[in-house]
This record gives C-alpha cells, sequence and structure tokens, in this order.
C-alpha cells in the first residue's frame, strides 16, 4: 500500500487506510494510474452502486470511534454523497467514480483530523459554510430563471 502516513495512527486508523487502499487504489494500470474495487464493482448496474455506497458507509461509521465533530463528519458524509450520487450516472458516473476516490479522501481527513483537530474543524466549518452558500446561489439563480421563463411562456401566450 503505497502512500503517505501509512503506518502512522492508531490500529483502527490503519485498518481504514487498508480499506480505503483496497476501494479506491488496489490496482494498478498500465501508465501508474490507480483504481480500486469500488469503480469496478460501482460498474454492475445498480447493486456496484449500492456496495460502494455501503463500504464508504463502514468507513464513515468507523470514524466515529476517534470522536469526529460534527463538521468534519459533515465533510466525510458530503464526499460520500457526492460521489454516490454522481457515480450512479450511467458511463461517466463509473469515469468520475474511478477518478474521485471518496474514500481515501475520507480516510485521510480522519487522519488529518487526528494530527491537527482545530485546524481540520475550523477549515471543514468554512467549507460547509461555502458549500451551502453556492448550493443557495445556485437554488436561487434556478429560481429566477424559472420564473423568467414562466414570464416568456406567458407573454407568448398572451401574444
Amino acid at each position: 500500500m503505497p502512500g503517505r502516513h501509512e503506518e502512522t495512527g492508531p490500529p483502527e486508523a490503519r485498518e481504514l487506510r487498508r480499506l480505503a487502499w483496497l476501494l479506491d487504489e488496489a490496482i494498478r494500470l498500465p501508465g501508474g494510474y490507480r483504481i480500486g474495487l469500488d469503480g469496478i464493482i460501482g460498474l454492475v448496474p445498480g447493486i456496484g452502486d449500492a456496495v460502494g455506497l455501503a463500504a464508504a458507509s463502514w468507513i464513515l461509521l468507523r470514524a466515529r470511534r476517534f470522536d469526529v465533530p460534527r463538521s468534519v463528519m459533515t465533510r466525510l458524509l458530503a464526499n460520500v454523497l457526492f460521489d454516490a450520487a454522481l457515480g450512479a450516472v450511467p458511463v461517466v458516473g463509473d469515469l468520475f467514480d474511478f477518478g474521485f476516490k471518496a474514500n481515501r479522501r475520507n480516510v485521510l481527513l480522519v487522519q488529518e483530523y487526528l494530527s491537527n483537530e482545530r485546524r481540520v474543524q475550523r477549515e471543514s466549518r468554512v467549507r460547509i459554510a461555502a458549500t451551502l452558500a453556492v448550493a443557495c446561489l445556485a437554488v436561487a439563480g434556478a429560481a429566477y430563471l424559472l420564473f423568467r421563463f414562466v414570464q416568456w411562456l406567458w407573454q407568448l401566450a398572451a401574444a
């Protein structure tokens, strides 16, 4: 299992790293790129994405043992949900699944939290706030565009 911080932290953290490696990086492709079982299992329609989501959820459950605060857990969950939502899109989602590596991201985030709790918690709060702000702007923009579209249709009908 290549990578940084391989043998640091409690045994539970090493277990999470091994699982993330298996799910996201265990298979070396020509050119040095690595994929894992999560991406391969995800190719099976329906069942594959559910199995990948279950494995990612296992990492979240194990992260709770480290008393990870809500802000960090929210980021972990957001990674899993983002991966599951986009991974469910046929073909494009499968390619995305090979590249995003949510499990690896989450394990690294837990490791970072264990080594610098305050910084990671503060950074998580900022990212959550920024994500919510962008989501609110997107919803407001979509609502405005929908309003303008309906207004345009109304004008066409009145003419």
